[in-house]
């Protein structure tokens, strides 16, 4: 459902580019890379620096992440 296109190691967070499904606040994803592969409930994600409860398709957004992501990791909506 996305790609990481940028990581804030600083700040824990993950810029991600939503490719093809809408995400939510509540949602579980699956982040898988080269050394990446970690599952995480989405707490908190931003769309030009303003909160936002859901991201659309089409849309980049900052999501906090509690593990390290690469860019081009790819995002992957998982079953709850």
């Amino acid at each position: 459902m996305g790609v990481v296109t940028h990581y804030y190691g600083h700040l824990s967070v993950a810029a991600v580019m939503i490719d093809t499904l809408a995400l939510r606040v509540g949602d579980t994803i699956h982040v898988v890379g080269h050394t990446s592969d970690f599952r995480q409930r989405v707490e908190s994600m931003q769309v030009e620096h303003e909160s936002v409860q859901e991201a659309l398709p089409d849309q980049e957004i900052g999501l906090k992440v509690t593990e390290h992501a690469r860019e081009h990791d790819v995002v992957y909506k998982a079953a709850a």
